[in-house]
């Protein structure tokens, strides 16, 4: 039984995504804490104060003003603090340059946005079940792109 929510950050500039989000993820019966960003300066602003204690999982959007999701899952994985981090990467595009692009970067798992608010609930429950300290160590192209 799962007593101390988990800790979960979303970047993405589009209000209504966000609002989709966190619909959906407070009717999942795994408790989370989101905090959201705007765009990617805000978002690596705060992950860099070391004051601030990291989410358990990020939820990164590509494309953002200002700093977008490539740039920051590139700082992300290039700081020794936030190397660990577990990354999903949340986006639009479903183009297999992205989706490489971010498994070479080292993102945990692809999501493509859904259209459609059921299917959101079910891709947020599996991405907050895993187990990510152990899912990391097999990750592969055949695992990264999530598929529901």
């Amino acid at each position: 039984m799962q007593h101390v929510p988990l800790k979960v950050f979303l970047a993405d500039d589009d209000p209504d995504d966000r609002l989709f989000f966190a619909d959906a993820l407070s009717e999942l019966t795994i408790k989370s804490d989101v905090t959201f960003f705007q765009n990617g300066v805000e978002l690596m602003d705060h992950l860099l104060d070391l004051d601030t204690p990291l989410p358990n999982l990020l939820f990164l959007d590509l494309n953002m003003p200002l700093k977008g999701g490539i740039d920051c899952l590139k700082e992300i994985r290039g700081t020794e603090e936030l190397r660990n981090l577990c990354v999903a990467v949340y986006s639009t595009s479903g183009s297999p340059q992205d989706v490489e692009n971010t498994f070479i970067l080292g993102a945990n798992i692809y999501i493509r946005k859904p259209n459609d608010y059921n299917t959101l609930k079910k891709v947020l429950s599996e991405v907050l079940q895993r187990s990510w300290q152990y899912e990391t160590s097999g990750l592969n192209r055949e695992n990264f792109l999530l598929s529901i």
